[in-house]
């Protein structure tokens, strides 16, 4: 739905309590939308579990201890 600046300060009210039904308002001055009312927590659509699965290939040593030299580097030592 698009309103202009001078529908939503009259009706604001009304516009809010449309918005948690997961209506999305957009509020435009002179054609060109300027702001968006919509829900903060909008539902996403999750991801299908295994979605990525065999496409991270994890080197071997990848869990190795670090060496002392570079932890010194992080500590200042």
């Amino acid at each position: 739905m698009k309103v202009n600046v001078r529908e939503a300060k009259a009706h604001l009210s009304r516009l809010l309590e449309r918005v948690p039904a997961g209506d999305k308002i957009t509020i435009a001055k002179t054609e060109i939308s300027i702001a968006k009312l919509i829900p903060i927590h909008a539902k996403r659509n999750a991801l299908p579990y295994g979605l990525l699965k065999g496409t991270l290939k994890i080197k071997e040593g990848f869990d190795n201890p670090l060496p002392d030299d570079f932890i010194a580097g992080f500590e200042r030592r």
